[in-house]
């Protein structure tokens, strides 16, 4: 087959067109997930390899996008490593970790993860690679060991991360074992990914903008580029990803990753500067969805000249579709994207 506009971009090389992809291109805002999601759990759709291959293909079979992106989450490893993971209703579907890491004493605790701990996961890549047929380059995916962490010692999500930075400027050696055990962990886990079929990977780090560029490189860099090392040894392309990155996007280039996945924040063509070398993946605000066509297409086509045809552009959103956005909104980008907007 021919290379994939998808991994063609990846890999530095032109296209014949600027391929396009959603983060949570598989999630609430489509009607084909919420029936699922009346019978099953998140939890049950990730531990069942037939629902998590349904749930991925939703949008492929609905949308004319150029990459699938496994369904799962980033918090899955949280279960055999004994910290507890559920997603309670009545937090708007948030995670809660049922033992987080309070002192340092709770990271030598931690038992040794291999990929086959979540085994339910690497069914799910075969069954979707060999149900995509070709069609798309399946992405498979990991959270970062920083935003691991975060989740971990925070108990769930956050908006301050008191606790995640007190552990870190208080008991930083507890914090590079803890963050070395999730970058082994993480790399060995995608590099399995693609031994089960996934084309391509990415490193979700969701939560990295909460750093200064010095706490980054400090605490956080040499796990991230350790985790990538790793996946590289699979012989894909990696992408690289964090929200609210400006000031991070040199540091985390240099981290690793074929292509730096760049917020709304930050103009595409300014980011870009930050890493000439490597791809870029943006970078629509995903409430932009929610305007009139005539802005969306003017959005849309801001960041098309911006790039100005440049080979190494993924055309994908600044964060994930968000759960009240319409299907069609999704249709229009694809058709402006197409089109040169």
């Amino acid at each position: 087959m021919p290379e994939s506009p998808f991994l063609a971009a990846c890999n530095g090389r032109k296209a014949d067109h600027t391929p396009v992809w959603f983060m949570r291109q598989a999630g609430r805002y489509m009607k084909e997930y919420r029936e699922i999601r009346k019978k099953a759990s998140i939890l049950d759709i990730c531990h069942t390899p037939e629902l998590a291959c349904e749930v991925t293909l939703q949008p492929v079979n609905r949308f004319e996008i150029d990459a699938a992106i496994l369904f799962a989450d980033i918090l899955l490893p949280f279960e055999p490593l004994g910290l507890g993971l559920s997603f309670p209703e009545g937090r708007g579907g948030g995670p809660v970790i049922d033992r987080p890491i309070l002192v340092p004493a709770d990271v030598d605790r931690l038992p040794d993860v291999s990929p086959g701990d979540m085994q339910y996961v690497l069914d799910a890549v075969s069954l979707i690679k060999k149900e995509l047929a070709g069609r798309v380059p399946l992405i498979g995916f990991a959270g970062a060991p920083f935003t691991l962490a975060s989740y971990a010692i925070e108990g769930g999500s956050s908006r301050s991360f008191i606790e995640t930075k007190r552990f870190m400027y208080s008991t930083p050696e507890a914090w590079h074992s803890l963050l070395s055990t999730f970058a082994e962990m993480v790399g060995n886990y995608l590099v399995a990914q693609v031994e089960a079929g996934a084309d391509a990977l990415q490193l979700f780090d969701s939560w990295v903008g909460i750093l200064s560029q010095h706490d980054y490189e400090r605490f956080v860099a040499p796990h991230s580029k350790r985790a990538i090392e790793i996946a590289k040894s699979a012989s894909v392309p990696v992408i690289h990803f964090g929200t609210n990155t400006r000031e991070l996007l040199g540091s985390m280039a240099q981290a690793g990753g074929d292509v730096i996945g760049v917020d709304w924040r930050t103009p595409i063509d300014e980011a870009w500067k930050e890493f000439p070398e490597r791809g870029v993946q943006g970078n629509l605000d995903p409430t932009a969805l929610f305007a009139p066509q005539d802005e969306l297409r003017a959005q849309v086509r801001d960041i098309m000249e911006r790039v100005g045809g440049r080979a190494g552009h993924i055309f994908n959103l600044g964060h994930g579709v968000l759960p009240p956005t319409e299907p069609d909104a999704l249709d229009r980008v694809i058709d402006y994207v197409r089109e040169g907007a």
